[in-house]
């Protein structure tokens, strides 16, 4: 059994960002500039959101973080990011999410435009991923093909099955791992809430992708020996034993399922870690297709 590091891989990529921000500087390049949209306190939001603005400083981006209460109205909000669209010096926009059910979603994500969509939310996005065409790619799948590609992992031919159907992680990396590239030329099953005997499915899976949201619901029967596990999850479980009260766990049950595998991810240290690398990536690139350069 082998680890796949998002620590290590996604340290690799932030320096590679690194490396070429000093290269664009001393070329006079024009310097990505991420700006971040955070509406109310959610903890988990706060964090995800300061981990990006402090990995935006590491690298050498601008960054811009703009607060909004939970009362914001959507009307306010769809023309912050409407002036952030027509800002010259923003590249990518990001709206963290979940933002108040007073809020349309959708709206909101049609409304960035898409060369700032460096979520790889909008429908224009999603469509030109679909046809294989340059685009930016949710940031998770878009992690977990980098992981692959970067551990050389050859996925031709192999039966991929991903447990669930989200638009943000289900629904791109079955795409993702279908395509013709490499990784990709996989055989592709999505299960979900609906899927008959989903412990049949799950066992002929050569790699496994876990992405429900349900705290270690993936046991070491549902998986075959020698196959890729990749755990989305991320599940906050009490714990009295750790100074922060919590424990946090995956959708896979690391301990009984990883002796079981040829690589796994582990929760925390794998996919969420590439989350954030994939990002920073989509805001380079978003530079570049702006500039052409």
């Amino acid at each position: 059994m082998e680890l796949l590091d998002g620590k290590k891989v996604s340290q690799e990529i932030i320096e590679e960002l690194r490396l070429e921000i000093l290269q664009r500087i001393s070329e006079h390049k024009k310097i990505p500039h991420l700006a971040a949209v955070l509406v109310g306190h959610d903890g988990g939001s706060e964090t995800y959101v300061a981990s990006k603005v402090k990995h935006c400083e590491k690298i050498g981006f601008k960054s811009t973080l703009i607060r909004f209460e939970d009362s914001v109205s959507e009307e306010i909000l769809l023309k912050e990011v409407q002036r952030l669209n027509e800002d010259d010096d923003v590249d990518g926009i990001l709206v963290q999410l979940p933002i108040p059910k007073h809020i349309d979603v959708e709206k909101i994500t049609e409304a960035i435009s898409p060369v700032k969509d460096v979520d790889g939310f909008h429908p224009v996005n999603i469509g030109r991923m679909v046809k294989g065409l340059p685009a930016h790619v949710a940031a998770t799948p878009y992690g977990i093909w980098l992981m692959l590609q970067r551990y050389k992992i050859n996925t031709a031919g192999m039966h991929c099955v991903v447990i669930g159907r989200s638009d943000i992680v289900g629904k791109p990396i079955s795409l993702l791992m279908a395509q013709n590239t490499q990784p990709g030329n996989a055989t592709v099953t999505i299960c979900h809430s609906r899927t008959k005997d989903l412990k049949a499915m799950t066992l002929q899976a050569d790699i496994l992708i876990a992405a429900l949201g349900k705290a270690e619901f993936v046991k070491a029967d549902m998986v075959k020996d020698g196959a890729i596990v990749i755990d989305v999850g991320i599940t906050r479980l009490p714990d009295a034993t750790k100074k922060s009260g919590y424990k946090i766990v995956g959708d896979v049950a690391f301990n009984e399922v990883a002796p079981k595998c040829c690589y796994i991810t582990p929760v925390p240290g794998g996919v969420g870690l590439m989350t954030i690398a994939s990002l920073m990536m989509n805001t380079m690139n978003a530079c570049k297709m702006r500039t052409g350069n």
